[in-house]
C-alpha cells in the first residue's frame, strides 16, 4: 500500500498567493499553481473565496424578463407535481403486482401462466364466483 501525501498550507501562505494573484504577478491561477507546485486544480479558487477580495472570481449575471422568474417557479412546481404523480403511480403498480402474486398463490397458479391466460380478456368481467351470489340473494 502506497502512502498518500496530503499537503497542508498555512493561512499566511494562502494569503500571500492570493495577494500576488490580485497584484497581477501571475496572469492566471494555473501560473500561480505551477510556480508554487500546488497540485489541486481548484485549490487557489477556494483560497480566493476565503481570503481574496473576489475581483478575480468570475461572476455569473443572469438577466431575466419580468415574468420569466414566475414561469420558472411554475415549471418547478409542475415538475414536482409530476414527480409526485409518478411516485404514486409506481407505488400503485407495486401494490397491484403484489396483489396479483398473492392472488395467484391462493389460486395455486404461477403469475406468468395467469398473465398468459388473461391476455386479451376484458378486465371488467367479474372473477369466478363473484357477482352470481349477489344476484341470487337480491332476487
Amino acid at each position: 500500500m502506497r502512502n498518500r501525501v496530503v499537503m497542508r498550507y498555512s493561512a499566511c501562505f494562502k494569503q500571500a498567493v492570493i495577494q500576488e494573484l490580485e497584484s497581477g504577478r501571475f496572469g492566471s491561477f494555473d501560473a500561480a499553481r505551477a510556480h508554487y507546485g500546488i497540485r489541486g486544480t481548484f485549490t487557489i479558487q477556494r483560497w480566493l473565496k476565503q481570503y481574496g477580495k473576489n475581483q478575480l472570481q468570475t461572476k455569473v449575471v443572469r438577466v431575466e424578463k419580468p415574468g420569466e422568474a414566475d414561469a420558472q417557479r411554475a415549471l418547478r412546481r409542475r415538475i414536482a407535481e409530476l414527480e409526485r404523480a409518478l411516485g404514486q403511480t409506481q407505488a400503485q403498480k407495486l401494490l397491484e403486482e403484489e396483489f396479483l402474486k398473492r392472488a395467484c398463490r391462493q389460486l395455486g397458479q404461477e403469475v406468468e401462466a395467469f398473465k398468459k391466460k388473461s391476455v386479451g380478456k376484458s378486465s371488467t368481467r367479474p372473477l369466478r364466483g363473484e357477482g352470481r351470489e349477489g344476484a341470487r340473494e337480491g332476487g
